[in-house]
């Protein structure tokens, strides 16, 4: 169980860090790649961006380093309200795929949160 919660913190890291830093970084390219961000205003993709970054590195530094370990588990349970928001929204765009992937993350924070409580 130990190595498959070490698996699924890796995964969430890598989604959320990669979109993060897009959202934070690259702006120009969230709009792009994201169809909610073509209307949605820059500070709130700003916003989402941090948020997942700072996510990313919530989900594996506490726990890795044993200090505040329980930050990890309320990192994945902050992962799975953005998930939570991301289906409402895809919802309302009629995008079954991305409510899909949603639905994926969320039970993988879920289980993380869960197992690292």
């Amino acid at each position: 169980m130990h190595i498959a919660l070490w698996i699924a913190q890796a995964i969430l890291a890598f989604i959320f860090g990669m979109a993060g830093f897009v959202k934070t970084f690259q702006p120009a390219k969230a709009r792009t790649a994201f169809d909610w961000a073509k209307e949605a205003p820059a500070s709130f993709i700003l916003f989402i961006g941090v948020t997942e970054l700072f996510g990313a590195i919530g989900i594996i530094v506490p726990y890795a380093t044993g200090i505040f370990p329980f930050l990890t588990a309320w990192a994945a349970l902050g992962f799975a309200v953005i998930m939570v928001l991301a289906m409402i929204v895809h919802a309302r765009a009629h995008d079954t795929r991305g409510i899909i992937m949603n639905v994926v993350f969320f039970a993988l924070s879920l289980a993380v949160a869960y197992g690292r409580w």
